[in-house]
């Protein structure tokens, strides 16, 4: 993960229950534009990209750097996870400093509702603390997205603000593997 503390990349593939958190392959490159040319995936992160823009963008090999896993389902790619340092010119941070790591997460559609997003999510957090013992993690949200809201509850973040950016309220919150849960 740039500028975080220097941690190992790319780490063994993480397995879950059901899932694999792993670094990206070739064969991953037309999920990554499914991902990004899905409207649904682009209703909280400004939109959908146009489908012919990420063909010739997305390259080889997409997503291949430190602090990106694709969430893996029986060998193919239903989203992916990552941990990347959040900008300090960015509003919501917990440390003086800023640059605390960020979870951020995207899934296909079709892999909504059956809880992949916790089962991954959980595992990347788990590996993280491991990682860096007492690193807080932060996570930013539209307030209005109701499913992260729920997934930032479920997997034990605990608000720190609320402020207005891209035209919307924003939830942020911030775990830590260092914080009793209640």
């Amino acid at each position: 993960m740039t500028g975080l503390v220097p941690v190992a990349w790319p780490p063994a593939p993480i397995g879950t229950e059901r899932l694999v958190l792993r670094e990206s392959e070739v064969r991953d490159r037309a999920a990554f534009i499914e991902l990004f040319a899905s409207p649904e995936v682009g209703a909280y992160i400004g939109g959908p990209r146009p489908r012919e823009e990420l063909e010739r963008a997305v390259p080889e090999a997409p997503g291949r750097r430190p602090g990106l896993f694709v969430i893996d389902l029986e060998g193919a790619m239903i989203g992916m996870i990552t941990l990347d340092r959040r900008d300090a010119g960015r509003p919501g941070h917990v440390r003086p400093e800023a640059g605390e790591a960020e979870l951020g997460y995207l899934l296909l559609p079709q892999a909504w509702g059956r809880g992949y997003a916790a089962e991954a999510c959980t595992a990347v957090l788990d590996w993280f603390a491991e990682a860096l013992p007492g690193e807080p993690v932060v996570l930013c949200t539209r307030k209005a997205n109701d499913r992260a809201m729920r997934l930032a509850a479920k997997l034990g973040f605990s608000e720190v603000e609320r402020f207005e950016e891209y035209g919307a309220e924003q939830w942020f919150g911030v775990w830590s593997s260092v914080t009793p849960s209640g």
